[in-house]
C-alpha cells in the first residue's frame, strides 16, 4: 500500500501548493516538469519491459489483448462510463467543490497507469509506476486547484480505495502466479506504460483501454508455455 499512500500524499500536497502559490507559477514552467515526468514515465516503462524471457509471448498477447479490447470497446466504455458518472454525482448541484471532486476522481482512477501500478505494486512490491503517477498527479492538482480550489483533494479518497483494492487483489493472486507469469506480465504492462508516457509527452495518443486485455493475455500464456 506504500505507493498508493504517497500517490495520496502527491494530490492532497498539489492541491495545497496550487491553492496557495501554483497561480503564480507560468505555464511553461508547469509544462516542462509535464515533459520530465513522461520522460521518467518512459524510463519505467523501458525497465518494465526489458523484464521479458519471451518476447514473441509479449507480442501475442498484446495483439490478442488489443482485439479482444477493441471488440468490447473498453476505452469507450471506460469514457462513458466517466462522463455517466460525472453527470450522476453533479446533477442538480452547481457547487464547484462537487464537480471538482468528481472530475479530479475520474482523472486519477480512470486509467492504466492506476492498474497497472497497482498489479506491479501487489505482484512484485515494486512502486515505481505508483511513484511516477504520483508526481503526475501533483503536477494536476497544481494545475487544476488553481481554477477548481480543494475539491480537488477530496479525490485522494477514492484513489486510495480503487488502487489500495487493486493492489490487495493482485498480492492475493501472487500465490496463483508462476514467477514466469509475472514477468511476463510485467513486461507487456511495461509497453502500456511507454504508451502512456508518449501520451504525456504529446508524441502519440494510444488506445491504451483496449490493450488492458494483454496483461491477462501475458499471464494466460506465460502459464501455458511453461
Amino acid at each position: 500500500m506504500w505507493g498508493t499512500w504517497v500517490n495520496v500524499l502527491a494530490i492532497l500536497a498539489g492541491t495545497a501548493f496550487g491553492i496557495i502559490i501554483g497561480k503564480y507559477l507560468p505555464h511553461r514552467l508547469q509544462a516542462t516538469v509535464t515533459q520530465a515526468t513522461g520522460l521518467g514515465i518512459l524510463l519505467v516503462g523501458l525497465s518494465m519491459a526489458i523484464q521479458s524471457r519471451n518476447i514473441v509471448l509479449v507480442i501475442v498477447s498484446l495483439a490478442a489483448g488489443g482485439i479482444t479490447g477493441e471488440a468490447l470497446d473498453i476505452e469507450d466504455h471506460l469514457t462513458g462510463l466517466g462522463r455517466r458518472l460525472e453527470r450522476l454525482f453533479t446533477r442538480g448541484s452547481s457547487g464547484q467543490l462537487t464537480r471538482a471532486f468528481v472530475s479530479a476522481s475520474l482523472l486519477y482512477c480512470v486509467g492504466a497507469m492506476a492498474v497497472m501500478g497497482s498489479l506491479e505494486a501487489g505482484l512484485r512490491g515494486n512502486y515505481n509506476i505508483l511513484y511516477a503517477k504520483a508526481l503526475l498527479d501533483g503536477i494536476l492538482a497544481v494545475t487544476m486547484s488553481t481554477t477548481q480550489g480543494w475539491g480537488v483533494a477530496l479525490a485522494a479518497l477514492p484513489v486510495l480505495i480503487y488502487q489500495g483494492s487493486l493492489t490487495l487483489m493482485a498480492a492475493w493472486l501472487q500465490n496463483y502466479l508462476t514467477p514466469a507469469a509475472v514477468t511476463e506480465i510485467t513486461a507487456t504492462g511495461g509497453l502500456l506504460i511507454i504508451a502512456i508516457s508518449l501520451g504525456v509527452l504529446k508524441i502519440k495518443e494510444l488506445h491504451i483501454g483496449n490493450l488492458l486485455p494483454s496483461l491477462f493475455f501475458a499471464a494466460l500464456l506465460a502459464l501455458w508455455w511453461h
